[in-house]
């Protein structure tokens, strides 16, 4: 089978590498095995994270399905973060940054051993973007397994996930659910393994990379605890086999079209704003020019139609129910959402892949809408303009909480300051509370701001309360929120100028953020301010703070 490696970089089978020929040996490799292609498992499996624990039992399946295969299977481990044990600490601020390491280790691990193909198995928000990123350096024969999502919980009858536990601290704090029934709230929410059920970051990156072409059809709707997930290492065996035999490679699977149809799925679907970012880091990655701008264009001439959680009612397993996202796509392809003729990695083009898909019922389920009875006629994700941003910033705007607000500024300098103002009752209906000095750099890292925006929505605030803010949010947010504001804080924008009682006002309908002050007074303040120095002095988020590039460019760190 060296056919297949005429374009590897592997010098393991040159009788002048004695010495890496002698450690394959002692790793268990026959003669034969010499002639095989390799293929780099790469898995962010770890114990303590429900999105990630079941992963690296994958990652053996898919290498045992490699071997079966006529391939070596060699197995390595990269890093993860769990957002949702870190969400509201200051362990968030590694959240963003966990992206680039994994990149940057799956990078190392894949080069410096030249194995010829890249299978990386993932599971929680950050993990799926920092492994396409990773393929596209590397550009060789490559495919991302998703571990799928949890199980959705259940409490009284009522359907609970990941969010619901945050939600739950917000009612607790305003009285209306005591201590005994919090405690069993967030006892049931998550079931077991896989990754949070809703659109949130996960599941939206998960269904946008299946569309982009990068992982085989279902893969990203399929639960964690199903039996075909197991299924699919075979099918992931067989395909990064038949992608090595054609020499198909990332580069030649990604375009501009490709990217498209991602943001396309994203905005159909209602997901997570953390798509800005990662799809701008994965065009970088692929030397694809796709900015804000391009994100707003495909949002404008996309509906709305999954009533998914956050903002709507459903779950990924309820997608899975009705065909899961190939039918989905078979519906937007069919209506001239898509492009059909882009490569995936099952080496036939995205239409292809949808031939056979049985199309979705729409009389016979309430999960995803036709386009003419779509929940809103664009897509939730808005780019939006302004005094406040003039390099731009994200809204998530799902038609629930409303096309403008205007209200006064309530200021905190920090998440942790937000949280504690809110449970105090400082935040009041009409009220804008902006969260900053939470950026990239002034975070450092960019952490999520789903602990506020849970106990807004917990004390009955959700559609009363605007809140913006340079750092990101959690794709479990819903009401009435702008994220990723730039220039950020520390880099001097015009969020660090606020003062609290400014009016600020937000409008979707033409997508802009501007305070309500004269460019005079705004002059005059920033004459005033002065940078603060970075929260770290060394390690890693003193790294990322020095390199990471401005939300609006993806907080790239190699640009």
């Amino acid at each position: 089978m060296k056919e297949l490696n005429k374009h590897s970089k592997r010098l393991t089978q040159d009788e002048s590498q004695p010495a890496s020929q002698a450690m394959l040996y002692a790793a268990g490799l026959t003669d034969e095995d010499m002639s095989k292609a390799q293929v780099g498992i790469a898995s962010t499996g770890y114990d303590g994270n429900p999105c990630n624990m079941h992963l690296n039992g994958l990652k053996d399946e898919v290498k045992i399905e490699c071997n079966i295969a006529g391939l070596v299977g060699l197995g390595f481990n990269t890093i993860g973060v769990s957002d949702g044990i870190s969400m509201g600490t200051s362990g968030m601020n590694y959240s963003l940054a966990s992206r680039d390491i994994i990149a940057d280790s799956i990078e190392t691990v894949m080069q410096a051993q030249s194995y010829d193909a890249l299978v990386s198995v993932v599971g929680c928000d950050k993990n799926m973007p920092g492994a396409v990123i990773a393929m596209l350096r590397l550009n060789r024969p490559s495919i991302m397994m998703y571990g799928g999502s949890t199980a959705s919980g259940n409490y009284k009858g009522k359907k609970l996930n990941i969010v619901s536990a945050f939600e739950a601290l917000g009612q607790k704090v305003a009285g209306e659910i005591d201590e005994e029934e919090y405690k069993e709230i967030i006892k049931r929410a998550i079931p077991g393994a896989g990754a949070c059920g809703g659109m949130y970051t996960a599941n939206t990156m998960a269904s946008a990379i299946e569309c982009m072409g990068f992982a085989l059809p279902y893969n990203s709707s399929i639960p964690a605890q199903n039996p075909n997930k197991l299924s699919e290492s075979e099918r992931t065996a067989r395909a990064i086999k038949n992608l090595l035999e054609l020499d198909l490679k990332p580069q030649d699977i990604i375009s501009k079209k490709s990217i498209e149809n991602a943001i396309t799925v994203v905005n159909a679907l209602g997901g997570s704003t953390n798509a800005v970012l990662h799809f701008l880091a994965i065009a970088h990655a692929a030397d694809i020019e796709f900015t804000l701008e391009d994100f707003q264009r495909v949002s404008d001439r996309t509906p709305l139609i999954g009533d998914l959680k956050p903002s709507g009612k459903y779950l990924m397993e309820d997608v899975h129910s009705i065909g899961g996202i190939p039918a989905i796509m078979k519906y937007l392809l069919e209506n001239g959402y898509l492009h059909g003729e882009c490569m995936t990695v099952t080496g036939k083009t995205l239409a292809e892949n949808l031939a056979d898909v049985e199309a979705i019922e729409f009389e016979e389920q309430d999960i995803v809408y036709q386009k003419e009875n779509a929940l809103k006629s664009s897509g939730n994700l808005q780019i939006l303009y302004g005094n406040l941003a003039t390099e731009g910033a994200v809204a998530k705007i799902s038609g629930n909480e409303g096309l403008l607000f205007e209200g006064k500024a309530v200021v905190y300098d920090g998440e942790q300051a937000a949280n504690t103002g809110i449970s105090n009752g400082e935040v009041e209906r009409g009220d804008v509370v902006v969260i900053r000095y939470v950026g990239p750099k002034g975070g450092p890292g960019m952490p999520e701001m789903l602990k506020p925006t849970s106990l807004i929505m917990g004390a009955g605030l959700g559609k009363s309360v605007a809140l913006i803010t340079d750092g990101r949010f959690s794709g479990g947010t819903h009401g009435f929120v702008v994220g990723h504001i730039t220039p950020e804080a520390q880099s001097g924008g015009t969020i660090g100028l606020l003062k609290t009682g400014d009016k600020i006002r937000i409008s979707a309908e033409d997508n802009t953020i501007n305070v309500l002050l004269s460019d005079e007074e705004l002059a005059e303040r920033k004459a005033q301010w002065e940078q603060p120095p970075l929260k770290h002095k060394k390690g890693i988020l003193y790294k990322y703070a020095k390199s990471v590039a401005s939300a609006s460019k993806g907080c790239v760190t190699d640009a």
